[in-house]
């Protein structure tokens, strides 16, 4: 009775989380979170288990780490999230899928009671996945598949570590934990890009902190520096990309030529890409982005996660890095409207841009003078 319902409970949750129109949908989405769940243990048992490899081991120690500097250093939940383990067996925890218009940047969204309306359809069979992808491709929709190592229940369960988290960097691992806690402490219905973005901004600054705080993290504080200035010219990039997608779609062209100059668009833009990775000494991290070239669903799932990243972490820099003082302020905004909360998010990007520009001034005024005569 006790499986059973724990079953059921998933059944509701998982199809609020994701959203639904068949039993076989709702069947899935249960079957899979509740299978996560069932083979979840208690670290300290999997630390204790002698057939346990000294990778996971090391692995799950640090993330206990990690998930203690979360609480006690970043203010996120202290609950039991993060600290059991659960071998799924796969790379993934879950798949992805993202749906456009042909001639579209905005995303198509499913909505459900409780999460409110999200931009993807999320699946723990990765030929269902597909199966819907190109079940939208035949409609005419352009479409984004991608592989998820984690999910949050917003604190309806336990949500356990997984074995897809152990591939990851001892950095990306950090990362990858802020930033599902993030969604435990504040996230809003109907409104995708303000909890990506918010949960990224806490995140990377939870992250700067972590290893900041530490002496022993001086290279990865470089790398992530480096790693930072490659990302930021990279949503340049990107972003330059999605206004001339966005310009043509809106222009009174036919839908020949829209295609057409959608076609001349992508072409331009990989060329553009190539001069990036020259500019960069060929670093190919983002190769992947072009293998197959990004459509429409792509470009959308990129803008929802990092759009407002900016006006977050300006957030969060105006309130002198203090946690509790962002988390107020951050609350603040999810109670605004809609229209009210994007207003605030611009300006405060606008002003996140303005402080880039200063500092980038200031550096190049220190280097001329530095230059010898």
């Amino acid at each position: 009775m006790l499986m059973l319902a724990r079953l059921l409970a998933t059944v509701c949750l998982t199809s609020l989380l994701y959203g639904c129109s068949t039993l076989a949908y709702y069947s899935q989405a249960a079957i899979g979170h509740f299978t996560v769940l069932n083979r979840a243990r208690p670290i300290a048992s999997i630390l204790e288990d002698p057939n346990t490899s000294e990778h996971v081991k090391r692995k799950l120690k640090l993330a206990s780490t990690l998930r203690n500097y979360a609480s006690h250093e970043l203010g996120l939940p202290d609950n039991k999230s993060y600290r059991s383990y659960a071998d799924i067996g796969r790379r993934y925890l879950i798949w992805n899928v993202v749906t456009t218009p042909e001639l579209s940047l905005i995303p198509i969204t499913e909505c459900f009671p409780i999460a409110g309306c999200l931009t993807y359809r999320g699946f723990f069979n990765e030929q269902a996945a597909k199966d819907y992808a190109a079940q939208k491709e035949q409609g005419g929709h352009d479409v984004f598949i991608y592989g998820v190592p984690a999910y949050s229940t917003l604190g309806w369960f336990h949500d356990p570590l997984v074995n897809t988290f152990l591939g990851y960097h001892d950095i990306e691992l950090a990362r990858l934990i802020f930033h599902e806690l993030s969604h435990q402490l504040i996230y809003i219905k109907d409104d995708t890009a303000f909890n990506e973005a918010f949960a990224t901004a806490v995140e990377l600054e939870g992250t700067n902190q972590w290893l900041n705080q530490f002496g022993q993290h001086q290279t990865a504080n470089s790398q992530i520096a480096i790693a930072e200035q490659r990302r930021q010219a990279f949503q340049t990039l990107l972003h330059g990309f999605r206004q001339s997608l966005t310009s043509t779609y809106a222009s009174p062209q036919s839908t020949a030529e829209k295609r057409m100059a959608k076609h001349h668009i992508q072409a331009e833009y990989l060329s553009r890409y190539h001069a990036f990775k020259a500019n960069w000494q060929g670093y190919s991290g983002y190769d992947h982005w072009f293998s197959p070239f990004p459509g429409n669903a792509h470009l959308a799932s990129q803008a929802t996660y990092h759009a407002f990243v900016p006006a977050f972490r300006q957030l969060f820099w105006e309130n002198d890095r203090n946690w509790q003082r962002f988390y107020k302020q951050a609350r603040k905004i999810s109670k605004q409207t809609p229209a009210e909360r994007a207003k605030m998010l611009h300006t405060l990007s606008e002003r996140a841009l303005a402080r880039d520009v200063q500092q980038h001034n200031k550096l190049e005024l220190q280097k001329n003078e530095e230059m010898p005569p």
